[in-house]
């Protein structure tokens, strides 16, 4: 089970955080995940309040309005990112007892793994894992990188204009920095940031897909288990058939109510601010950047899309393979049955019919028509913004 979740392992242990704990893999206290940690998140809070300050005066002077709104991009960024490793340290107790409950349930030998599909399964997960986490990776290290590839290359090697030592964020510092050490301490605490931010959402979202994809795997297991099942006739043997599959079904669904309670609220933070990043990266798009800029833009653009389109689909995953059960139960040759199989098998297919959605809260099921609805809310802010920036 551990192959679908490496990725997401790899991130959490960049940033100091071990997510979960299983029974094959008992938690391990450690001082040097706990430093890490907490310098990380200081670092983190410290540069997003220095970005909030840097803001806040631009508003109040009236100078600097398109970086200003170029910078609130970056506060949206942080914030998801503190608050997704936030809800996952807090709520790890519960993690845990997910986490134990899937390895209860995962196919162990070769026979039981073949009839589970489990490498269509681990295939696909691992291939959008990597994907996801190469993404990311290319976005953070452009945005940190950037500034110091644009002084050696423009200054020091083509020598055509003047660049100077710039850092990759701008953020309020009280202090001139250019000339001495301490624009080198900015420059790594803010590399550092990116890292952080980027590695915490990056973590929790493998996370979060892993384990629906895990949960899709026994949904579907469980429907095919019912769609093929020979009846004998008998009630007493087709009975115990049906108790087994209830029971399992109803472990599936505790499954996806408990892996709403730990990430609905960071989803729905998630997609809120997600809607602002991509009007702020929108907008700045379109006031007429050099095409440098506009390439680092687009890259954040297309990552921000990415992500909401990966927890939307796999949303769109789990409502279609728990209302899977219900067709799969209709399909079954339930003709010979006995009278009493046929009527218990029709509460089977009305529950089955209220599917279990990835849910944001209370306030959002997550399908692929939220990624619709996430773009038409985002163009609304991006409409907005135009207008009072025309104005």
């Amino acid at each position: 089970m551990d192959s679908f979740l490496k990725y997401a392992n790899f991130f959490y242990k960049v940033v100091g955080i071990e997510p979960y704990t299983k029974v094959s893999r008992p938690s391990v206290s450690s001082i040097w995940n706990t430093i890490v940690f907490w310098a990380n998140m200081i670092n983190l809070g410290v540069m997003m309040l220095a970005e909030v300050v840097y803001v806040i005066i631009a508003f109040v002077t009236g100078k600097n309005i398109v970086e200003a709104i170029m910078v609130m991009s970056y506060i949206g960024f942080i914030f998801v990112g503190m608050n997704k490793m936030a809800f996952v340290w807090w709520r790890k107790s519960a993690l845990n007892g997910i986490m134990q409950e899937l390895e209860e349930l995962f196919p162990r030998n070769k026979d039981d793994q073949s009839a589970y599909q489990l490498d269509k399964y681990l295939e696909s997960c691992s291939r959008i894992s990597f994907n996801f986490s190469l993404l990311y990776s290319v976005l953070i290290w452009t945005y940190n990188l950037f500034n110091i590839a644009e002084y050696l290359v423009y200054e020091l090697w083509l020598k055509t204009r003047m660049v100077g030592l710039t850092l990759p964020y701008m953020m309020y510092i009280p202090w001139h920095y250019d000339g001495n050490w301490s624009y080198y301490l900015l420059l790594l605490s803010q590399i550092l940031a990116g890292l952080t931010s980027a590695a915490g959402q990056v973590s929790s979202d493998l996370l979060l897909c892993a384990v629906a994809t895990l949960i899709i795997m026994h949904y579907d297991y469980l429907s095919r288990t019912i769609e093929f099942k020979q009846l004998s006739g008998d009630w007493s043997k087709d009975s115990q058939f049906l108790s087994n599959i209830v029971q399992y079904h109803e472990r599936l669904l505790s499954l996806s109510a408990e892996l709403n309670e730990i990430f609905g609220v960071p989803l729905l933070l998630n997609f809120l601010i997600s809607s602002f990043v991509i009007c702020f990266v929108g907008f700045q798009m379109t006031v007429g950047l050099t095409p440098d800029v506009m390439i680092k833009l687009l890259l954040f653009l297309v990552s921000s899309l990415s992500q909401a389109y990966l927890i939307c689909h796999h949303g769109q995953l789990i409502a279609d393979a728990s209302s899977g059960i219900a067709l799969a139960a209709y399909k079954q040759n339930w003709s010979y049955a006995d009278v009493r199989y046929r009527r218990t098998l029709t509460f089977i297919i009305a529950r089955s019919q209220k599917p279990a959605y990835l849910k944001a809260t209370v306030f959002m099921q997550i399908t692929r028509v939220t990624m619709t609805e996430l773009l038409q809310l985002s163009y609304k802010f991006f409409a907005l913004l135009r207008t009072m920036y025309a104005k």
